[in-house]
């Protein structure tokens, strides 16, 4: 089991990740990704726009090993 960092930015605001999150298996970090956006978009809501926002996963050495985008908030269309 390793940890990792889930950083999320829309390129301008973040949100830090300080205390890392214990993942079994590399193949589990887009669903911890999804997780972790679906978490923030939630304690930020009163937000609206989450087009650019990226999970950013990082190991404790700070390589970047993920980014995943934010996904459409659910019940809404993803503009074409």
């Amino acid at each position: 089991m390793a940890k990792y960092r889930f950083h999320c930015t829309n390129g301008l605001e973040c949100v830090f990740d300080a205390r890392g999150t214990e993942v079994r298996a590399t193949a589990r970090l887009v669903d911890r990704a999804r997780k972790v956006a679906s978490d923030v978009r939630q304690s930020l809501a009163n937000r609206t726009d989450w087009a650019e926002w990226r999970v950013s996963v990082h190991d404790l050495s700070g390589r970047r090993v993920l980014v995943q985008p934010f996904e459409p908030a659910s019940g809404r269309a993803r503009a074409a």
